[in-house]
């Protein structure tokens, strides 16, 4: 069962980066044919999701609706460390995605890509790839 550890560097507080080539790369020398990719974040203020990746406007409106759905400084927060909002966030997008493998490659969409959504950054952040399946 492979296993890649991909280290992405986020550059913002609020990052989306497109992380499809690094992952596709790794399913294609793998040489499973068929099967799952298995991609995990092991951080709780970043996510990763699937996506458009042919307009940058699609992650900017996430982004942006995500900001108006849970704001940054709302005085009801508990959590000390003052960044509730990237956990609440994390929370709703999930730190994990299956993604089918067919034919030696992601089963993605035409225009879909695998992004690493930083909610608390700009930081260093682990992604977890994992392969299961057939040559």
């Amino acid at each position: 069962m492979p296993t890649k550890v991909f280290r992405v560097s986020t550059s913002s507080h609020t990052d989306f980066v497109n992380i499809t080539a690094p992952i596709r790369e790794f399913v294609r020398e793998s040489g499973i044919r068929e099967g799952i990719c298995v991609v995990y974040v092991p951080h709780t203020t970043a996510a990763v999701f699937v996506n458009e990746g042919a307009d940058p406007d699609v992650v900017r409106d996430i982004a942006y609706k995500l900001s108006s759905l849970v704001e940054w400084d709302d005085p009801n927060y508990r959590h000390a460390e003052g960044n509730s909002a990237a956990h609440i966030k994390s929370a709703l997008i999930g730190n994990s995605r299956v993604i089918p493998v067919v034919n030696g490659d992601l089963a993605l969409g035409t225009w879909e890509a695998v992004f690493l959504a930083e909610f608390d950054g700009p930081r260093s952040r682990k992604v977890i790839v994992t392969l299961l399946g057939e040559g």
